[in-house]
């Protein structure tokens, strides 16, 4: 009995113990997950915007086209002979295209030919008639009036050689028609006949397409919006003369690579297109190498000079209902967000700020996704001179 009530208390003991460590471990700190009073304040990149001078670069479509397209189309009916080139080739200026069978040319210069021929024996025999009969005049055998009627003839007979040397020239100037001939320096497109196609000056689709790429044209387009940014920032009496005084631009490639030459605007339509609400601009780039062939694809990049640009970074700002926002820090540590309006023109990985912020201010940087309009952040402020490296002009 005296043993078996030690073993209780013993037992008692122990438990109440158990409950006492318990109840310190409950009564210790809170734990913020378990409903507790909630953690400080959370650390926070965070970058002062200051106003720097910078150069904007924009891309927009574009599609390439030679300096010159020729179509090449025969001026005579006939079949197609020969064809001297081949798809893509380069050719020069008076280079033989194609060979067209029309033997009726042929004929017309041997008819021609034989024409003078004849005209020309008339002439002689006319000349002798004339010569024979001027003596006889001027000793009065026989009368002016035969003298006048043989020169007369004389004169018929020349007229008629000179015709016939006409028909010769034409003839042989249709003759030349039989072979087409490139008519600039260029290169050769797609050929839709074979050999043995008829065709005619009057056929649908020409024999092929020579394209001048010496030089060529990258036409693209701008809307209104674009074009007044444009005017507002650059120098210029006139539309035209701002578009004149925008540096050289250049050419991204379909494959995102940077074309070498640099090109120049060179001209812009004469109004904005209704349906579109776009102008058409053009700019030309050197192609000494033929990379660049018609009908190609490409875009345009333009730079365009800002002063007291205001940027801030793109992985900055959020997006709520098509606005932009950015989360603003106060003086007191406190966050905001604040919606700003941006240009359409961008700075690679930055947007340009122009409505909603201010030269100074401080914004959040990254990692805000759990942040609301009153919270209190640790800034960790990171150097502008780093954060904006990439967007200020060498």
């Amino acid at each position: 009995m005296h043993t078996s009530m030690k073993q209780s208390s013993l037992l008692l003991s122990l438990t109440g113990l158990a409950a006492l460590f318990m109840a310190s471990c409950s009564s210790g700190g809170k734990d913020p997950k378990a409903g507790g009073p909630p953690a400080g304040p959370q650390n926070y990149p965070v970058v002062q915007i200051n106003e720097f001078n910078t150069t904007l670069e924009s891309d927009y479509p574009a599609m390439l086209e030679g300096q010159q397209n020729v179509d090449i189309r025969p001026r005579i009916d006939g079949f197609i002979e020969k064809i001297y080139v081949d798809e893509g080739a380069t050719v020069k200026q008076g280079q033989p295209l194609f060979a067209i069978n029309a033997p009726q040319y042929q004929q017309e210069v041997r008819t021609a030919e034989a024409a003078i021929r004849s005209a020309e024996a008339e002439v002689n025999a006319a000349q002798l008639q004339y010569n024979k009969t001027k003596p006889l005049v001027e000793k009065d055998i026989i009368s002016k009036f035969d003298l006048e009627n043989a020169a007369l003839t004389l004169t018929s007979k020349k007229a008629n050689l000179a015709q016939a040397k006409a028909a010769l020239v034409n003839a042989k100037v249709n003759l030349g028609y039989t072979v087409v001939n490139s008519p600039v320096n260029g290169v050769i497109g797609t050929i839709p006949y074979k050999v043995g196609a008829l065709v005619s000056s009057t056929s649908q689709q020409p024999l092929t397409t020579v394209s001048s790429i010496s030089k060529v044209y990258a036409y693209f387009s701008l809307n209104e919006k674009q074009l007044l940014q444009i005017a507002r920032n650059t120098k210029g009496r006139t539309l035209e003369d701002k578009i004149k005084q925008i540096p050289n631009v250049t050419l991204v490639l379909a494959d995102g690579s940077v074309y070498a030459e640099k090109g120049k605007i060179e001209t812009i339509s004469g109004q904005i297109n209704a349906q579109t609400g776009a102008s058409s601009l053009r700019a030309t780039f050197p192609n000494p190498n033929g990379l660049l062939r018609s009908g190609s694809s490409a875009s345009i990049r333009i730079p365009q000079f800002v002063e007291n640009a205001l940027l801030v970074p793109q992985k900055s700002t959020t997006d709520i209902q098509g606005k932009k926002f950015v989360y603003l820090v106060n003086d007191t540590a406190g966050v905001k967000t604040t919606n700003v309006e941006i240009m359409e023109l961008t700075k690679g990985n930055y947007f340009v700020v122009t409505k909603g912020l201010k030269n100074g201010d401080k914004i959040v940087l990254e990692g805000f996704a759990s942040l609301k309009d009153g919270d209190k952040i640790k800034p960790q402020v990171k150097p502008a001179d780093s954060v904006f490296a990439e967007a200020k002009n060498k």
